[in-house]
């Protein structure tokens, strides 16, 4: 999904840079100094300093992920406590209240997911979590020009070629409209 995501972005002009976390070794925990300082000013942000510009770089934005137990994985979860943190992707307000997002430049945003169980149950029995979260939670708050879009491959342990050709093409699809 990522190779053809990547593809697509290149082929249509785009300058892409991808972000591997299990290749680059990504520690998902906070630091102790990070969550001494989450609120407190500045947010120690040194050891992620690297992600941390490339998000403030970017004006779009593809995930692709895997879905375990309709959350996050815990390393994205992590990207997101560390490099999506305060003075960052927003401010805290003065009394605690609603936030100030920071993520202005950040104008399209594209989750692409797997997961192991069918559709029915991410959508009317858990109301599809992920995307609550990314959409509301995360871009909602942070980034709130930001268009966002969501493709999940439903019972993906169970799928045939020509069911994964045609996620690849809705893929190409979704990111072909990029402009």
């Amino acid at each position: 999904m990522a190779r053809v995501a990547v593809a697509t972005l290149t082929a249509a002009g785009h300058e892409v840079q991808v972000e591997n976390l299990y290749e680059a070794g990504f520690a998902p925990g906070l630091t102790p100094a990070e969550r001494a300082s989450y609120y407190g000013r500045p947010f120690d942000s040194s050891a992620v300093r690297a992600q941390v510009e490339r998000l403030l770089r970017a004006e779009g934005l593809v995930l692709v992920f895997p879905t375990w137990w309709f959350g996050f994985p815990a390393i994205l979860k992590g990207w997101f406590d560390r490099v999506w943190a305060p003075g960052i992707a927003y401010d805290h307000a003065g009394d605690l209240g609603p936030i100030r997002p920071r993520l202005h430049k950040l104008r399209r945003a594209l989750a692409v997911t797997s997961l192991g169980a069918p559709w029915w149950v991410d959508r009317f029995v858990l109301r599809q979590p992920v995307r609550r979260v990314l959409k509301t939670a995360l871009l909602g708050t942070c980034a709130p020009a930001c268009k966002f879009g969501m493709l999940s491959l439903y019972k993906a342990e169970r799928l045939g070629e020509s069911q994964v050709t045609a996620f690849r093409a809705r893929i190409e699809r979704a990111l072909g409209n990029w402009s």
